[in-house]
């Protein structure tokens, strides 16, 4: 489990003491200062930390630090995607192609626009055995067919009606 797991899990555990016993989880200035240090660690070191040593109120609020920490991360980077985006919308209104093309380029590229993706489609046809076993049949006996009628060297198309010389 993750660091921020684990605190994750640690202060929903300290939230459900807190709602069953019907106390409030209130950190004072010396908690939110722990807090706030731990915070640093977590982001700067990487480093473990045994969040046994900690109270219960200092890890709440370094558990609502870093969610909202994390819900900044994710809003920063919604506005970083939209800012290039417009960028790249600016750009293709360069006159010079040089400039407009690529930037075209990369608009039709991005995630929900997906201008150059290529797309194959798939028919699955579910049929019988009996179905199969006539149709094959009925390809057998056209070649049958066509080859007794037909000359050496000659290609020899079952799909189609007549058999079709081959050009050389």
């Amino acid at each position: 489990m993750t660091q921020e797991e684990e605190l994750e899990v640690r202060a929903r555990t300290i939230k459900l003491i807190s709602d069953l016993q019907g106390k409030s989880i209130e950190p004072d200035e010396i908690d939110k200062e722990t807090a706030r240090d731990l915070a640093k660690r977590m982001l700067k070191d990487k480093e473990n930390i045994d969040f046994s040593n900690y109270r219960n109120e200092t890890l709440a609020y370094l558990a609502g630090m870093v969610s909202m920490y994390d819900q900044m991360l994710v809003k920063d980077l919604a506005d970083y995607k939209l800012y290039v985006v417009n960028k790249l919308v600016e750009q293709s209104a360069n006159p010079d192609p040089k400039y407009a093309l690529p930037a075209i380029k990369s608009l039709g590229e991005i995630d929900g626009v997906d201008a150059f993706k290529k797309r194959s489609e798939v028919t699955v046809q579910h049929k019988s055995v009996e179905e199969i076993e006539k149709s094959l049949l009925e390809k057998l006996e056209k070649l049958e067919r066509l080859t007794s009628k037909g000359k050496k060297g000659e290609v020899i198309d079952v799909e189609a009606t007549d058999a079709q010389p081959a050009e050389d």
